[in-house]
């Protein structure tokens, strides 16, 4: 009897990737995240249902979208706009937007569909040391389609690394750890209140991962975005250099300056929540803090 087909939601997949884990990588981003930071940068991996994004640089106001709307729902002044709480997604405007001003973001996929890409790109693994890293979104959020693909990895022994922020079961993810060779854990705020306001979750879970992750001996690769304002004052770099030199068995810290290029995605969605725009960290902030995390004997790495 054959095994029934395991489906799941992504977004976008990046070949060539060179900052997403070791070598050369096929980056597979994953829809659906239980954290809702107003600073993502892949907003558009934050649902776990399909959206539309619109591109507003690429209307040319033809029109064309907006009689085949079964639900009245686009109109066109100044730039188009849908009223999204009468649009279903049932794509006729996309069939007609020639200028692909309208896309709808999220496609469904099963395993194989997505291991016959990954394996488009052996080659470039075998050479540089590479591999595929799934992200997202938060590829723990769909844990049996995550599971279908990292077996499948190891089947193939192709190198794999999951981009996660942690929020996510204990036994999920050790039960799914034996499959990953490398784990890119994001550390955002200290204080779990804070933590809270922010990302729509508390930080226990996350931080009680990240410590039973390391002292199993999984090799992790812990990543803090650099957030002007947000987790960049003194207490949080102090609460965060003590817990992180606390950890046994950690290989490398990577310092993430927070960059606003995302912006733009935001507003091309629908979104109900205020979304964070500030200014980069200037070089000075983040060498400054680079030099603290590194007085608790920390391995510092700027991006990656």
């Amino acid at each position: 009897m054959k095994k029934p087909l395991i489906k799941g939601m992504i977004f976008d997949i990046k070949r060539y990737a060179i900052h997403d884990g070791p070598g050369i990588r096929t980056t597979i981003f994953f829809k659906g995240c239980p954290l809702h930071c107003p600073w993502c940068h892949n907003p558009e991996g934050i649902k776990k249902e399909q959206e539309i994004m619109l591109w507003q640089d690429r209307c040319t106001k033809c029109g064309d979208c907006v009689p085949v709307c079964p639900h009245s729902a686009i109109s066109i002044d100044r730039e188009i706009s849908i009223d999204w709480g009468k649009c279903d997604l049932c794509g006729e405007c996309i069939k007609v937007c020639h200028p692909k001003a309208i896309e709808i973001v999220g496609r469904e996929v099963t395993s194989e569909e997505v291991m016959g890409e990954i394996e488009k790109d052996i080659i470039f693994y075998e050479e540089s040391g590479g591999g595929v890293t799934f992200s997202g979104g938060e590829p723990f959020f769909q844990p049996k389609f995550l599971e279908a693909l990292l077996k499948e990895c190891k089947k193939r022994y192709i190198n794999t690394a999951v981009d996660t922020s942690g929020y996510v079961s204990k036994e999920i993810l050790l039960g799914l750890s034996e499959y990953v060779d490398l784990f890119l854990y994001d550390l955002k705020i200290m204080d779990s209140k804070k933590h809270n306001k922010y990302t729509g979750v508390p930080n226990e879970l996350i931080l009680e991962n990240l410590r039973e992750l390391l002292k199993r001996g999984k090799r992790v690769n812990v990543r803090l975005p650099l957030i002007p304002e947000l987790n960049d004052d003194r207490k949080n770099i102090e609460k965060t250099g003590e817990f992180l030199a606390s950890l046994p068995n950690l290989k490398g810290v990577n310092l993430l300056p927070y960059h606003n290029t995302w912006v733009n995605k935001f507003k091309r969605l629908s979104r109900e929540w205020k979304p964070y725009i500030i200014s980069p960290p200037s070089r000075e902030k983040v060498e400054e803090v680079k030099s603290k995390l590194e007085k608790y004997g920390l391995e510092i790495k700027i991006g990656g």
